[in-house]
């Protein structure tokens, strides 16, 4: 449905608008919102953000046409403004023009083409919101994978290469934000994400400093892998700066609940397989790793509580001479058939 701002000091436009489009305004294709001048407008843009375009009078009192345009790339750089007058006060549908109206349209209005008009500039607008969304997509892609992917991806054989993987030795991490799930059953969903995506954002930041590459995220949970030389060494120090960072990190209050950020971090090294994991029918793929190594990773943050970072003995062993750690003992891990030895990580 296109959502459609329609500023004129006539108040008898209202009800012609209504009248001629009745239909698809019954059909949810059209959906008008009403303002009587510039000032108005941009209150009626403040209060729906999500507005495809709008159809201004030049003159009007309180702020004109002209005004509105030029407030139009603060309050709102999608939307997109057709200027309705008539042919008499052309020096001012030029202005309009310059000023960056899509269109305009004469007084007396022929409906007709004022539909195909505002047809035609809806269809702008949504290729415009496409535009920008791929344009994010691809900046977040380029922030959280693998630089080497992204060039694999500009290739032609990465539609038939999705099958070519490879075994490496490599580090994973499990960070959780602990105690994050109770928060979200008593706070707004906007407030949530907010939250989640500040402590996420510092996680990450670590994660990247110590050359380690954000897998994926997992609910409250974020899984790095560490490739490459000291992978392990890599991956203990970004555990050690996480701990720090949200340290840092001020008591959160919403309402009467206060949450006090902490994370658990499981790590693990050892051999995994790398590739494409996913549904190709789907064109569903994710780049990630597999395997037990993994598995145990994800298993020793489940066992860890807030503020630790946990590792197996035998991470332990090539640990031990760089990081301070100290035995917890043995504990039942799920999918092990037998206890494992677990260490915590102090400094």
């Amino acid at each position: 449905m296109a959502k459609i701002l329609v500023v004129d000091d006539e108040t008898d436009l209202e009800l012609l608008i209504k009248q001629k489009f009745r239909k698809k305004i019954r059909e949810n294709i059209y959906e008008f919102v009403f303002a009587h001048n510039g000032e108005d407008a941009l209150i009626k843009l403040s209060e729906h953000p999500d507005m495809d375009i709008i159809l201004s009078d030049i003159n009007m009192p309180v702020m004109d046409g002209l005004a509105l345009l030029s407030r139009l790339p603060d309050a709102n750089p999608v939307v997109r403004a057709v200027m309705v007058s008539a042919y008499s006060d052309m020096q001012n549908i030029r202005t309009a023009m310059n000023r960056g109206a899509f269109d305009f349209v004469v007084k007396p209005v022929d409906f007709e083409d004022l539909d195909l008009t505002m047809e035609k500039t809806v269809n702008h607008v949504a290729q415009v919101r496409e535009t920008i969304k791929a344009i994010k997509e691809n900046n977040i892609l380029k922030m959280y994978v693998d630089e080497n992917v992204l060039n694999f991806m500009t290739h032609k054989e990465f539609e038939t290469s999705l099958a070519s993987n490879e075994m490496l030795d490599a580090t994973v991490m499990f960070v959780d934000i602990c105690g994050f799930t109770a928060i979200t059953e008593n706070v707004p969903a906007n407030t949530v994400v907010k939250i989640i995506n500040s402590l996420f954002d510092k996680i990450v930041k670590e994660i990247i400093t110590h050359t380690g590459h954000v897998d994926k995220f997992m609910g409250d949970a974020v899984m790095a892998v560490f490739r490459g030389k000291y992978h392990l060494d890599r991956a203990i120090d970004a555990a050690l700066a996480i701990k720090e960072q949200l340290k840092s990190v001020e008591e959160i209050t919403v309402g009467d609940k206060v949450f006090k950020p902490e994370v658990s971090i499981g790590i693990n090294s050892g051999e995994m397989v790398s590739g494409n994991i996913g549904s190709a029918s789907l064109k569903r793929l994710d780049y990630t790793v597999i395997g037990d190594a993994v598995n145990l990773a994800q298993r020793l943050q489940s066992a860890a509580k807030a503020n630790q970072i946990i590792i197996s003995e035998e991470v332990y062993h090539q640990a031990k001479e760089s990081f301070k750690c100290t035995k917890i003992g043995e504990v039942s891990l799920k999918n092990k058939a037998k206890p494992v030895v677990i260490y915590e990580v102090t400094e």
